[in-house]
C-alpha cells in the first residue's frame, strides 16, 4: 500500500464510522458480538442500508436470515472442502472430483519429496488463506508455504461472515492434483445459482490472476444485465459443452436448500466439481440493477 494510501484510509478511519468498523472487524476487534449483532452491523457497514430479518425481501437480506436460521449439520460436511469429497462421490460420482493427493492436519507432516512436482495445497475450512498452488516444487519455499498454511489453519472462517455451515468444520489440509487447460489457459468457473433446489443463474467468471469480470446467464443461456460488485466483461461467451449435464447436477446437489451455489470447472473437455456454497458473497455483495436483488430475494422461499 503506497503512503497516499495509508493516509486516505487513515482519514476515512477516522471519519467514516462503517469503513472504521470494517477495519476492526476483520482484526477481530467484534468476535465477541453474537450472530444477530454482527450481522445486524456488518450489513450496515457494507451495504449501507439497515438489514431487515423480520421481513427480508431482498437477496443478501435472505441470505443474512438463512445464517441465522436455517442450520443442517449436513452443510458443515458439505462446505467441508475434504468430507464434501465422500458426499459428491456418493450423489454424483467419484469421476467428477479432482484428483486428492493428500490430507494432513499438520503442515509439518507434509512430505514434500513425495508431491509431483506440481499441486494445490488448501485449508479445507476457508476460502483462500493459506493456499498454495505450486507450479514448480524447485521454485517452492517450503518454509514459507508451512507458514502460510499453519495462518489458514487458525483462522476461524466462520467469524469473518458469521456463516455458520464452516463453524464446526475440522481443519485440515488438503492436497490435489493441480489442473490446467491443455492450451494453458485461465480455468473457467461456473458457478450456479439454485433456489430451493432449482438453478436458475450461472455465473461466468475468468480472468482469476486479473479483476474478475463476471458475467450471469438464465437456464436458456441468454445473458442477463446484472452484476454483483465486480464488472461485467465484454467477451461473447459460448454455452458450455456440459451446460445441461451441469443444470441436472447442480439441481440434484441442491435439493433440499434454500439456497446454494453450485462451482464447476470444465478442463480439458471434462467436467468437475468445484465446490459448494451457501452464502454467496457472504450475502455482502450489492447487486445491480437493484430490480434483481429482489427478483433474486423472491426465489428465494424461506422455511416457516
Amino acid at each position: 500500500m503506497s503512503c497516499f494510501s495509508k493516509i486516505i484510509n487513515g482519514v476515512r478511519f477516522l471519519y467514516d464510522s462503517d469503513f472504521r468498523w470494517i477495519y476492526l472487524a476483520n482484526r477481530g476487534r467484534f468476535d465477541g458480538l453474537d450472530d444477530e449483532t454482527f450481522l445486524y452491523r456488518k450489513y450496515k457497514a457494507c451495504m449501507g442500508k439497515e438489514l431487515n430479518l423480520a421481513s427480508p425481501k431482498t437477496f443478501n437480506e435472505k441470505l443474512q436470515w438463512l445464517k441465522l436460521y436455517d442450520r443442517k449439520p449436513e452443510y458443515t460436511v458439505m462446505v467441508d472442502k475434504y468430507a464434501v469429497r465422500k458426499y459428491i462421490a456418493d450423489t454424483i460420482g467419484e469421476e467428477y472430483l479432482i484428483p486428492l493427493l493428500g490430507v494432513w492436519d499438520n503442515p509439518d507432516d507434509i512430505d514434500f519429496d513425495a508431491l509431483p512436482n506440481q499441486f494445490v495445497l488448501k485449508c479445507n475450512h476457508n476460502s483462500g488463506l493459506g493456499m498454495c498452488i505450486c507450479k514448480d516444487k524447485s521454485k517452492l519455499d517450503i518454509a514459507k508455504v508451512k507458514a502460510e498454511l499453519r495462518k489458514g489453519l487458525r483462522q476461524d472462517y466462520y467469524l469473518t461472515g458469521r456463516e455458520w455451515p464452516y463453524k464446526n468444520v475440522p481443519r485440515r489440509i488438503v492436497c490435489e492434483k493441480y489442473m490446467q487447460n491443455a492450451n494453458d489457459e485461465d480455468l473457467t468457473d461456473y458457478k450456479f445459482f439454485c433456489f430451493n433446489g432449482e438453478p436458475k443463474i450461472m455465473y461466468i467468471a475468468c480472468d482469476h490472476a486479473k479483476q474478475p469480470k463476471p458475467d450471469f446467464f438464465d437456464m436458456n443461456f441468454d445473458k442477463i444485465n446484472m452484476r454483483m460488485e465486480d464488472p461485467n466483461s465484454e467477451e461473447i461467451h459460448e454455452k458450455p459443452k456440459y451446460f445441461e449435464e451441469m443444470k441436472l447436477i447442480a439441481r440434484k446437489l441442491s435439493s433440499n436448500t434454500c439456497f446454494l451455489r453450485v462451482d464447476f470447472y470444465v478442463i480439458n473437455n471434462k467436467l468437475y466439481f468445484g465446490e459448494l456454497t451457501f452464502f454467496h458473497m457472504s450475502g455482502f455483495a450489492p447487486v445491480n440493477p437493484e430490480e434483481w436483488s429482489y427478483k433474486l430475494g423472491d426465489w428465494i422461499k424461506l422455511p416457516e
